[in-house]
């Protein structure tokens, strides 16, 4: 018996029926809700033609607004990416560390800016570096935002790692020490390389959430693809029109590095396949006979 018959049980008509009620119920409130919606946007005519125009007409609105704020956009998340990735790997193989004092360090700092939201560290790192002047007065939004998406993603991406190589199958370590390498040696040649490559999908998907997540830092006046799209519906007062915008272009993004994830996991399931599909013929013992 399966473990989902034990914990629930397959509804039968009564429920079925039930569940196809209140699922119409549902989407008719959804749509009375758009509706209103959509009326609301009418009688403020963010809806009407002219308030598209000019994204087809102004070549400025994209020149002055929307691309640079995608760059922003990509620059901070490209950043993040790199130190969040570096700071995962190093914390998570201390994670894994015989040395007990090390490994208990790594992990409180993992754990703690786990817990912590981007956005409170997003603005405790702006409120540091201007107070301090750290750096320059227009790089301290971008240094808060990448210190903020650095810590967090990159203490999920450790514990990528770490749960990465204890998901390995406990033989191919054994094997390693008992051919004379070192529990280090081990980590570094065996599973860290093998764990890294099965974590890309989750790694791509962790990259996902650093694009979205820059959008914080309009919180903190940088100026990334939120704050550009505020700023052209100031310009042209078409506010939600910029907004539906900006949204269809996160969407693209996120998008994009999606089905990047699907590939790479694609791309390891038929590797693996291939790998273990081969079978190299043994070489013969020393002193056993050889057919010919």
């Amino acid at each position: 018996m399966s473990a989902q018959s034990v914990l629930f049980d397959a509804p039968g008509p009564r429920a079925r029926r039930r569940h196809a009620i209140l699922a119409v119920i549902g989407g008719l409130i959804a749509l009375v809700g758009l509706y209103f919606v959509i009326r609301k946007m009418q009688e403020a005519s963010q809806l009407q033609g002219y308030m598209w125009e000019p994204f087809v007409t102004d070549r400025s609105v994209w020149r002055d607004y929307l691309l640079k704020g995608l760059w922003g956009t990509i620059k901070a998340a490209l950043i993040s990416i790199v130190f969040a990735g570096i700071f995962g790997l190093v914390f998570g193989v201390g994670r894994l560390s015989t040395i007990a004092p090390l490994r208990w360090f790594c992990g409180v700092v993992v754990e703690f800016f786990r817990a912590v939201p981007v956005l409170i560290m997003m603005i405790f790192a702006f409120g540091v570096y201007t107070r301090n002047g750290v750096f320059a007065n227009d790089i301290n939004p971008l240094a808060a935002v990448v210190t903020a998406l650095t810590l967090y993603n990159g203490a999920v991406i450790a514990e990528l790692v770490r749960s990465g190589v204890y998901s390995l199958p406990k033989g191919q370590g054994e094997a390693g020490l008992s051919v004379g390498l070192t529990t280090s040696q081990v980590l570094r040649s065996i599973q860290l390389p093998q764990a890294l490559t099965a974590m890309l999908p989750a790694l791509i998907g962790q990259f996902v959430t650093i694009l979205k997540d820059s959008a914080l830092g309009t919180a903190i006046t940088y100026t990334e693809l939120l704050t550009w799209s505020k700023t052209l519906g100031s310009a042209f007062t078409n506010t939600v029109p910029a907004y539906i915008v900006a949204a269809i272009l996160f969407i693209t993004m996120n998008y994009l590095l999606s089905r990047l994830a699907v590939l790479v996991e694609k791309r390891l399931n038929r590797r693996g396949k291939t790998a273990g599909g081969a079978h190299a013929t043994p070489a013969p013992l020393p002193g056993a006979a050889v057919a010919d």
